[in-house]
């Protein structure tokens, strides 16, 4: 038996209770609340934005604070520098947490994100918002589908993406308490709530959110409600899923992963990113070093986004509950000639 610090995160001590009166809420709507809570609790958190803090609601640090105790740190359009304020900021001793779209708060600050903060392991938490094809109607300039693959292939660079409101005010509280750099990716689109209020999470652990026998879904993001709406439809056919919340990318709770796939036999991961690099990457790898089996992979293929609805391009690039449904089939039907 797995020892205690294995076990993944406990499901019903997690998920909000099917009578209760949850909304569909973005997940970047919990980043400037939850940032004001904890300044309000007395820990030494800023906020360093790129011109976008009403966007990425860390705008709401402004009132908290003035000159030398101002919360927020609009640096304009200049995300390299950005990231250098917030470095410098972290070396006086405060928890800087950046701002942007997820394009430009990775892509065009790589180089700073790489070599300032994550080689000198400075405590920066890059926190972008407007991740994925659900930004919309902003096109495939803005949509961005690359960031988790960049951060993940950082040393020593922590990745989460949260599902939720719930699981995105989590992640933020454990980025604050945990040293050093962390990556945690923020939607623009409204998600349907999957986590009671407050729900806790740790580094490293994964969440079964429902358990199965015939083939393991692992999503992360806006995918883990897609992953249980397939289940659901799955099990009308007769099929078994379990579900894995891949809430934390990196370091990816591969115990929880292997505990799953040598009962199922395959996996199918879903992900609201390019199949190469990220999450669908991670669970390779770990499946090829320890448990070969097939696996299927829900993302953008090879392309960039285009303009639409956030539920037009769920559907256009494959990433819905039916294309889901498909990819486990190919799946199951793999197992018989692995």
């Amino acid at each position: 038996m797995p020892s205690q610090e294995t076990f993944p995160l406990d499901a019903c001590a997690l998920l909000a209770s099917p009578g209760s009166d949850t909304k569909k809420r973005a997940t970047r709507e919990a980043y400037g609340n939850t940032l004001v809570e904890l300044a309000q609790a007395g820990m030494p958190v800023v906020a360093v934005d790129a011109d976008l803090s009403g966007s990425t609601t860390t705008a709401k640090l402004a009132a908290l604070g003035t000159g030398q105790e101002s919360r927020l740190f609009n640096c304009g359009i200049a995300e390299q520098n950005m990231i250098g304020v917030a470095a410098g900021l972290a070396l006086a001793g405060h928890i800087a947490f950046t701002g942007s779209f997820a394009v430009f708060g990775t892509g065009r600050a790589y180089d700073q994100i790489r070599n300032t903060l994550a080689y000198s392991r400075l405590n920066v938490k890059v926190a972008p918002t407007h991740a994925g094809v659900s930004v919309g109607p902003d096109g495939g300039s803005h949509q961005m589908l690359e960031d988790i693959s960049l951060m993940r292939g950082i040393p020593d660079m922590r990745v989460l993406v949260p599902a939720d409101y719930p699981a995105t005010a989590a992640a933020i509280r454990l980025a604050a308490n945990t040293p050093g750099p962390v990556y945690i990716r923020m939607g623009r689109a409204q998600v349907p709530q999957i986590y009671a209020e407050g729900a806790p999470f740790e580094m490293g652990r994964a969440a079964v959110l429902r358990e199965g026998s015939d083939v393991t879904l692992v999503a992360c993001g806006v995918e883990v409600a897609e992953a249980l709406s397939a289940a659901s439809l799955l099990a009308e056919e007769g099929i078994c899923a379990e579900v894995i919340d891949a809430f934390c990318v990196k370091p990816l709770d591969e115990a929880a992963l292997l505990a799953s796939v040598r009962k199922t036999g395959c996996a199918v991961v879903a992900e609201e990113h390019s199949i190469f690099g990220g999450l669908g990457s991670a669970v390779a790898e770990c499946l090829a070093r320890h448990c070969p089996a097939p696996v299927e992979f829900i993302g953008v293929k090879d392309t960039f986004g285009k303009s639409g609805s956030s539920e037009e391009l769920m559907a256009y690039f494959s990433l819905d509950a039916p294309s889901i449904v498909e990819a486990v089939k190919k799946s199951i039907a793999r197992k018989g000639i692995w």
